[in-house]
C-alpha cells in the first residue's frame, strides 16, 4: 500500500531536514549523503524515499550512482505557505523592538 507522504510530515523529521541542508548547495549520492549521520545507510535510504515521494528531492541517475537534489519548486510552495508567518513575527518583533528603544530612553 503506497501511503500519500506530506511535505509537512516530511520535514518535521529533524534528520531529513538536515538532509535538505545537506543537498541545497549540490547533488549528493545516497553513500554520500548517508556519510553525515551516525545511522544505518537504510535509515538513512527510508529518509530520502520520504523526501522523494513528497517531491522534495529529485533523482538523477548518474552511471550506478543516483543522486539526489532539490526540487525547487517544492521548496518554494512551502516557502510561500510559510512566508505569512514569517511576516506577522517580523512585525510582532518590530513592535517589541520598538517599545524596548522608548523604555531604554527613559
Amino acid at each position: 500500500m503506497q501511503l500519500r507522504r506530506d511535505v509537512f510530515q516530511a520535514i518535521a523529521d529533524p534528520t531529513r531536514r538536515a538532509i535538505l541542508l545537506l543537498v541545497v548547495s549540490q547533488s549528493m549520492s545516497a553513500g554520500a549523503i548517508a556519510s553525515n549521520f551516525d545511522t544505518a545507510r537504510p535509515t538513512v535510504s527510508k529518509h530520502l524515499q520520504i523526501l522523494t515521494e513528497c517531491e522534495l528531492l529529485k533523482q538523477k541517475q548518474i552511471g550506478r550512482e543516483i543522486y539526489y537534489h532539490i526540487n525547487a519548486k517544492q521548496m518554494k510552495e512551502v516557502a510561500d505557505f510559510i512566508e505569512p508567518f514569517r511576516k506577522i513575527w517580523d512585525d510582532r518583533f518590530n513592535k517589541i523592538e520598538t517599545i524596548m528603544k522608548k523604555y531604554k530612553n527613559k
